[in-house]
């Protein structure tokens, strides 16, 4: 059978995951995820990943969903790919948080065969939502402390991928903080900047906090990337639905993903831990990037002063 493009395949798995209407712990509809995505990660002939994968809760479970794209040298710590699959209470969360997971699904598919030099863990982690984001039984803080099975090389984390930003000019935009975890990060995201099809901007994650699954990584000092295309509208609404989702702009992520995978995978991430001053880089995304949003502010940012003030500016016309 012949495969569909890789903005089909996206749009497939998108639908499939909010078809239910919601991914709810413990719903119909998450239930429905886990079985698609148990398909999925079976038709990729992926590894498995060791160890046990559920946990208890009141009368039920969490479960997050892990496999392995085996390299040529086992010994290597992975490089972990990751994004959540449950929503937000009883709605379809096509963006919030289907759209990362079809896309790291393609980025999967994508690596197969390209002879890796260290094992590539595929992670759809359970439990992010409310109200478990950042506790005990949040599904990655759970791994990180009770299911991992041995050191992680670096971690890239995909929430919010699917939409296009809701700013004139900027719509084909993708954010990416965790470049300053690490000084071997900075090349990474500078080298797979230059896919077509989508422009990033660097920042800090002090700017926003911990949002998402990289808190576990982060908080462990090991490097991390987060991928977002930031709120908007419809962050934790019914109307969060698979039409609304940009598919040429998630498998342009997608392909930002998987340069960014080789690249991380190949250079040594020896610290020091968020002690690597990425204020070029973020410079030069800004000025290549942004300027739609620059000149709107009335800003030209020369220094990490300028961009302190920039970014809760652009915070706001994002949303965040």
């Amino acid at each position: 059978m012949e495969r569909p493009t890789t903005e089909a395949a996206l749009r497939a798995d998108v639908e499939a995951l909010t078809r239910p209407g919601e991914r709810v712990c413990g719903g119909r509809g998450h239930a429905a995820a886990r079985r698609h995505l148990l398909a999925r990660l079976s038709a990729l002939a992926l590894a498995p990943y060791r160890g046990a994968h559920e946990w208890p809760y009141g009368g039920g479970r969490f479960v997050n969903l892990l496999a392995t794209l085996p390299g040529a040298t086992p010994g290597l710590a992975p490089v972990l790919l990751a994004a959540h699959y449950d929503t937000c209470g009883r709605q379809p969360g096509a963006d919030d948080n289907a759209a990362a997971v079809a896309i790291l699904l393609e980025v999967a598919r994508r690596l197969r065969g390209r002879g890796l030099a260290r094992d590539v863990v595929l992670a759809f982690f359970d439990a992010e939502e409310p109200p478990h984001f950042l506790s005990p039984q949040m599904g990655s803080t759970y791994f990180y402390r009770a299911q991992r099975a041995g050191p992680i090389h670096c971690a890239i984390v995909l929430d919010l991928c699917g939409h296009d930003v809701p700013i004139p000019g900027c719509e084909d935009l993708l954010f990416i903080t965790g470049a300053e975890s690490d000084p071997g990060l900075e090349s990474v995201v500078r080298d797979a900047s230059a896919t077509p099809g989508v422009r990033t901007v660097a920042t800090l994650t002090r700017y926003i906090g911990d949002l998402s699954d990289y808190h576990a990584f982060r908080v462990d000092r090991r490097p991390y990337l987060f991928l977002t295309c930031a709120r908007w509208e419809h962050y934790h609404m019914p109307s969060d639905t698979p039409e609304k989702l940009n598919y040429g702009k998630m498998a342009a992520i997608a392909a930002f993903v998987e340069r960014a995978t080789i690249g991380a995978g190949g250079r040594p991430l020896d610290g020091p831990f968020e002690g690597y001053d990425t204020t070029p880089l973020e410079l030069e995304l800004l000025r290549e990037n942004m300027a739609p949003v620059l000149g709107m502010l009335g800003l030209r940012p020369r220094g990490r002063a300028d961009i302190d003030r920039l970014i809760p500016a652009a915070m706001g016309l994002f949303g965040v």
